[in-house]
């Protein structure tokens, strides 16, 4: 923590000093850009994606570091780090952004074109990743919820899924395991938090968030019930924290660049058909109820995720049910963005999977 402080200051004192013979680059959020974890030429960056390129950002800082005669900044080389450091990097990263953007990128070292890149899950792996259920009135109401429910007056049902075990890359199959019959599409916005948050009152709860990406809550709609069972009730832990069924990303975008959270435009396909077509102005709970709630409870850190839940149009509330099979591709689309890519594949499939690995 110590150090987190002492790294902070420095990059404070580096950008309120006066450079002279330097270009005057503004240092404010002039220019939008995206964030990633891409893998280009054999190594894994950070990267902002600009326009039509992937840039790696500490190649990108280099250069115009020595472009506009910039003192020299060590920017983190993790997103989660980066996350962490975010209020005093950012400054360097606006100018990166506004000096590039009119800019050629096709000759530097540090810009690849987006073909030539492995975008990663942006963050790899949080600490928490909490989800939301039922949090849509679209969706309440087509799983059968008939209950009037207020966000200032019921507590919302949050479960969690292992960062570790399920969340995976952009393009990465789901592989549906032997005898689940019943995998469901859920398309959702992903909340990112910026700093320790605990107890955080609603009225400053998105100073608590870093920006927003897509998740996709893969779902087991079979019904998981034990013989004989000490409790009542679904298998959580067995419809929704399935080996891979968190895909994550494709990026993350800065929330100064993303201003109104409860007016985002979210669709999900499956093979090119749209299966949920719906607005985060339809949540129950809207982001600063999320983090406040769940900030009640437990600490969350930087670059935890809340996915903040689904609309309807899911496939087991349609008529007949409808379920996803190996072949199947699902896309889940969000304005400002981008689209989260996920192939249906068999366990068969999976790699090492007839060795037990």
């Amino acid at each position: 923590m110590w150090l987190m402080r002492r790294s902070l200051v420095v990059l404070s004192l580096v950008f309120s000093a006066t450079l002279c013979g330097a270009t005057l680059i503004s240092d404010k959020p002039d220019t939008p850009f995206k964030l990633a974890t891409f893998e280009a030429q054999g190594k894994t960056r950070i990267g902002m994606a600009l326009g039509d390129h992937m840039l790696d950002l500490n190649g990108a800082n280099a250069y115009v570091e020595k472009q506009a005669g910039l003192q020299a900044v060590k920017l983190p080389a993790e997103m989660r780090e980066l996350i962490e450091q975010y209020p005093a990097a950012s400054r360097r990263m606006y100018q990166i952004a506004n000096y590039l953007k009119d800019k050629k990128l096709d000759g530097p070292a540090f810009a690849f074109a987006f073909d030539k890149v492995a975008i990663k899950a942006p963050i790899k792996y949080p600490y928490n990743l909490m989800n939301m259920a039922a949090n849509y009135w679209t969706h309440a109401r087509e799983m059968g919820v008939k209950k009037d429910v207020d966000q200032d007056r019921d507590d919302p049902f949050i479960f969690a899924k292992s960062p570790r075990s399920c969340i995976v890359d952009p393009g990465t199959p789901f592989y549906i395991p032997e005898g689940r019959d019943r995998i469901d599409w859920e398309g959702e916005l992903a909340v990112i938090i910026s700093k320790p948050a605990f107890r955080v009152p609603n009225q400053k709860a998105l100073d608590y968030v870093f920006g927003y990406s897509i998740m996709y809550d893969v779902s087991d709609r079979g019904p998981r019930h034990r013989k004989d069972p000490m409790f009542t009730g679904p298998d959580w832990f067995s419809g929704k924290s399935l080996d891979g069924a968190a895909p994550f990303g494709p990026f993350i975008v800065p929330k100064e660049f993303m201003t109104h959270p409860h007016d985002i435009h979210i669709m999900t396909r499956v093979n090119g058909v749209v299966k949920q077509d719906g607005n985060t102005s339809d949540m129950i709970y809207d982001v600063e109820h999320q983090v406040a709630y769940i900030s009640s409870i437990m600490t969350l850190y930087p670059g935890d995720i809340i996915s903040s839940g689904t609309m309807g149009g899911v496939g087991v509330a349609r008529k007949p049910p409808e379920f996803l099979k190996p072949g199947d591709v699902v896309e889940i689309s969000i304005d400002g963005i981008g689209t989260l890519r996920t192939p249906i594949a068999a366990m068969s499939q999976r790699p090492g999977a007839a060795a037990g690995q």
